[in-house]
């Protein structure tokens, strides 16, 4: 974690002349100042949006000010803005840069830390073969479900770490893929390669939706701590996949609450882009984890076999809905087999279910759809803090998502 704050820097370079005027429809960006207890942030790096238009000798004057140095620049449309990441060479902590250049420039620019997210990765151990005794088909009534739709031509985006595009299970199923990373190491691994696996597969294994189109982002790099990926790479991933047409995403991972990945799931909603994610395995006592608790995205909690909810869940109010998550034999990179159990995989079940009912009814929105999911779901004992509206129910899903019930409203 950084300490200190509000660092001033001397004089008024890198102000912005009063005439500057910002772009029409651009309210004030949210303040990135980290809250007092968040660590989990890079420690010499900030995130930086603009809402009004800065000339180049004027980013320059801040720069030297404050001692960054850019990294990359990029125009997001999904934000409608351009945004700045810089490392930090000046010696100033990350609360101190942010807060600086808040002061001097105002609510029309943003500055953030350079926030981590982590793969919701459970437990789990790649196995050499398949075995065909997946407790979900007949929990989930998948034969059944597959008889009416099996998600085909639905576009998911799956925002994880490299897909093994090669395994037998997931032959014909990645459409399209998109590297975030800057590093050129694309070596499958079996996060994402499960989460796919677990909506597409078709061989031996069955997946949720089997004929859907999955757009697999490699977002997370793999490192010693884990598969790791920044917000910047996080919506670098979203604003590709909503350009090749996404329907549904994917994002079976957990970290702080982020401004600007706050930013870019309101503007996907908006455009009825349905969102899932994992709520997180950090625990009962955990607090809420993003992106899972933003209200614009579904978040979902995991089941054992016995309907029993997974023991390093996050519980709250923001669990959204429950799907099998725990001993989940889903694909793993090198023609292998993984059991895998966490949220991250019960998240990816939803997703498959959302496309089984887009097949079915394309024009549903984001709002109808989770209200399906909820009306339709399986209450269980242990309550909405531990498992929302209770286990996801495809069969009943489907039933309610036609597209005549959706006219007749």
């Amino acid at each position: 974690g950084q300490k200190g704050g509000g660092g001033q820097g001397g004089g008024n370079a890198g102000r912005p002349p009063a005439n500057v005027v910002p772009p029409p429809g651009l309210g004030p960006l949210p303040s990135g100042m980290p809250p007092a207890n968040e660590t989990r942030f890079a420690s010499n790096e900030v995130v930086m949006q603009l809402g009004l238009v800065l000339s180049p000798e004027q980013i320059e004057a801040l720069q030297r000010q404050f001692g960054l140095e850019v990294i990359s620049t990029q125009r997001f449309d999904l934000l409608g803005r351009t945004v700045f990441r810089f490392r930090i060479t000046g010696g100033l902590d990350v609360r101190a840069v942010i807060g600086g250049v808040q002061n001097q420039i105002g609510s029309r620019i943003s500055l953030q830390p350079s926030y981590n997210f982590v793969l919701d990765q459970g437990s789990g151990a790649p196995t050499s073969r398949g075995d065909s005794a997946q407790y979900i088909v007949a929990k989930l009534g998948l034969v059944e479900a597959h008889g009416i739709s099996t998600g085909k031509n639905v576009k998911i985006a799956v925002i994880d770490s490299e897909i093994d595009s090669q395994h037998p299970d997931l032959a014909g199923v990645i459409k399209g893929s998109f590297d975030a990373l800057p590093s050129s190491d694309q070596t499958p691994h079996p996060h994402g390669t499960g989460m796919a696996g677990a909506i597409g597969s078709h061989q031996r294994l069955l997946g949720i939706a089997p004929g859907a189109n999955i757009l697999g982002v490699r977002a997370f790099g793999v490192s010693d701590s884990g598969a790791q990926g920044t917000s910047m790479n996080i919506v670098k991933g979203l604003e590709w996949a909503v350009q090749q047409g996404a329907q549904v995403i994917n994002m079976s991972f957990a970290g702080p609450r982020d401004p600007i990945l706050e930013q870019a799931v309101k503007a996907l909603k908006d455009r009825g882009v349905i969102m899932i994610a994992a709520t997180g395995n950090a625990g009962a006592k955990s607090p809420p984890l993003f992106p899972g608790a933003d209200a614009n995205v579904i978040g979902v909690s995991a089941t054992d076999q016995d309907d029993k909810t997974y023991k390093n869940a996050v519980r709250g109010k923001q669990v959204a809905i429950a799907a099998p998550g725990v001993d989940i034999l889903v694909p793993a990179p090198a023609g292998g087999y993984q059991l895998t159990t966490g949220t991250s995989v019960a998240a990816a079940h939803i997703s498959g279910v959302v496309a089984l009912m887009l097949e079915r009814n394309p024009r549903l929105t984001p709002a109808e759809v989770r209200a399906i999911l909820s009306a339709t779901a399986k209450k269980l004992p242990q309550g909405r803090n531990e498992t929302g509206a209770g286990l996801v129910d495809p069969v009943q899903a489907l039933s309610k998502a036609g597209p005549k019930q959706a006219q007749a409203r």
